[in-house]
């Protein structure tokens, strides 16, 4: 701990290399560098809770306010700040709107929103309504209509909204997007993705495991039981993209110069839940008579403009070990996650034959990782999350575009209603609309590579 905030205090000023924001150089306009950025949280669950537990490692920011209708959570949260050594914020829990009296304060600059996936996009846009700089949780939206509230929101306000997508700064994706940025793919042709972790089990207040207790949810639900659950009862939609998609997007810069054309999505009959339910809380359980109407597997095919394919999976009401299903395959070679392996024409130890990825991995592990990955030890799901934060929190404090903007929180997002419309419809394929409005043809790619790092 200590020697992460060092390191913040060593970095403050250099804030762009860490950010991952490199198309913003040092020196810029902004007056506030020096300044302590006022942060707020909306929703202090198990997700915003890690968002404070980085934040408290930081001497750069005040935590001014918080805001969860479960006041367990609260009481959670005040702790870890009284601990901490941090000043109390201000504590907003009177109902589900009380976090618009939140967006009041002009002691709040920026907001951290974690909470059950319908309020994203409202409490989002009232955030940038308010003038505060917006970080999002994933997924982004969950309607069409959602998507272009977000973009909408964005240009008539002049408020920056982040979407907090953590798997964009893993160690292993980051190596990856270096040797994509290095050409060692060639040209690239092909990508697969995905969430694929079985959720049917319920993560607890502590973190730890409770499987049994996955029978409900709703009203008689714990933690994300409580809400994510009813999704799968009434949407057959990939309803949770952008872990995996939003990697793949940085690799084929999306939005910069290249965008997502069409998509087609197919789903499998959703068994998953239901023998679950059965297995655990008996085949007389009142859960077991529902019909769930969502898929155990939904695939979706996504087209680019520049003629890339990319497969999108989602499977969380099965029996699997976790995996995002990463490939990247161009011209010249192919990574697969699974089975951590690579194979690159004409430098394969044998032709035809998968090698180990590690070796590539750590030879092109993202400088930015091998220079800070140890300050990034302990912050959750492996550092990545070191990275997503801190990238928030400079991109805050100088008031400038975040490296994942608005028009990715809803083209990323856009692939849950346009799945479920797909589906509905025999696969039929569905045009993703441009919410760049042309302008994704002359926006520059981030060069995630060079900067002062």
């Amino acid at each position: 701990m200590s020697s992460r905030r060092n390191f913040i205090k060593q970095t403050a000023l250099v804030g762009t290399g860490i950010s991952l924001a490199p198309h913003l150089a040092l020196g810029n306009n902004s007056p506030h560098t020096d300044d302590k950025l006022n942060v707020a949280l909306i929703g202090v669950g198990l997700r915003g809770t890690n968002h404070l537990n980085n934040l408290l490692n930081r001497d750069d920011v005040n935590i001014t306010a918080i805001c969860d209708i479960d006041p367990r959570r609260n009481t959670i949260a005040l702790d870890l700040i009284a601990k901490a050594g941090f000043e109390k914020p201000k504590v907003f829990a009177k109902d589900e709107y009380d976090y618009r009296n939140l967006l009041e304060m002009k002691e709040v600059d920026a907001v951290i929103i974690s909470t059950p996936w319908l309020w994203h996009t409202r409490m989002a846009k009232d955030a940038m309504l308010a003038g505060k700089y917006t970080g999002l949780e994933v997924s982004a939206a969950n309607t069409m209509e959602e998507c272009w509230d977000l973009v909408n929101t964005h240009e008539e306000t002049g408020s920056h909204l982040m979407i907090l997508e953590n798997v964009c700064y893993r160690r292993d994706v980051m190596a990856v997007l270096n040797m994509v940025k290095q050409n060692v793919f060639g040209e690239l042709l092909h990508f697969r993705c995905g969430y694929q972790h079985d959720l049917r089990f319920v993560k607890l207040n502590d973190g730890k495991t409770a499987y049994g207790l996955g029978v409900e949810f709703g009203d008689k639900g714990i933690s994300e039981s409580a809400w994510r659950t009813q999704h799968s009862l009434l949407r057959d939609a990939d309803v949770y993209p952008t872990h995996g998609v939003g990697p793949i997007a940085t690799f084929c810069d999306i939005n910069r110069g290249n965008r997502f054309v069409s998509i087609s999505s197919m789903s499998s009959k959703g068994v998953g839940l239901h023998n679950y339910i059965v297995k655990h809380g008996g085949k007389d359980h009142p859960n077991a008579k529902l019909k769930f109407k969502q898929g155990d597997i939904i695939t979706s095919m996504i087209e680019t403009s520049n003629e890339e394919t990319i497969i999108v999976t989602h499977d969380c009401n099965s029996p699997r070990p976790y995996s995002l299903g990463f490939r990247v395959q161009g011209s010249e070679g192919i990574w697969e996650v699974d089975g951590n392996r690579i194979y690159i024409e004409g430098k394969a130890e044998k032709s035809h034959r998968w090698d180990e990825a590690t070796p590539w991995l750590t030879k092109y592990d993202h400088p930015l990782w091998k220079k800070y990955g140890e300050y990034a030890t302990g912050s959750g799901h492996g550092g990545m999350d070191f990275f997503v934060l801190h990238s928030f929190v400079e991109s805050a404090k100088r008031n400038i575009a975040p490296p994942m903007d608005a028009y990715d929180a809803a083209a990323w997002s856009a692939i849950t209603p346009l799945s479920e419309v797909s589906i509905a419809n025999g696969g039929e394929v569905q045009d993703f609309p441009d919410f760049t409005r042309g302008n994704w043809v002359k926006r520059k790619p981030y060069n995630w590579m060079k900067d002062t790092y």
